[in-house]
């Protein structure tokens, strides 16, 4: 996503500007920005918002539902780094999917988000 790291935004902003895509039901859980693409968790699954074009009317979402998440691993960030790196391996793709984000998140958190919508238990 990107070249640059992704920091945590309002759950409330992103719930209410992605009501019309998610279901009855869904919690958006956690949501990073980075420049103007968002990536978002829910409680069923995981969106990656792509703005496109100079004006960014055109708007790509990918959904990613949990069921198709075969492994993840959020890496922290070193003495050095200046972000995370949160990678995402889904079913039929070999090369995951790689998201920077702030070393300022929890990246403990983003693993319980992740386990609990891979194992069910969301």
């Amino acid at each position: 996503m990107g070249f640059f790291s992704a920091s945590e935004i309002s759950v409330e902003d992103v719930q209410r500007d992605y009501a019309p895509i998610l279901v009855p039901g869904e919690q958006v859980v956690v949501a990073f920005r980075a420049v103007r693409d968002i990536v978002f968790l829910t409680n069923l699954r995981m969106a990656l918002v792509d703005v496109q074009g100079l004006t960014g009317r055109k708007v790509e979402v990918v959904t990613i539902p949990y069921r198709s998440i075969t492994r993840f691993s959020v890496e922290t960030a070193g003495s050095f780094d200046l972000d995370a790196d949160l990678k995402i391996w889904v079913t039929g793709d070999p090369v995951p999917l790689e998201v920077k984000i702030s070393r300022k998140v929890d990246p403990a958190g983003i693993q319980q988000i992740l386990a609990r919508g891979v194992f069910g238990r969301g």
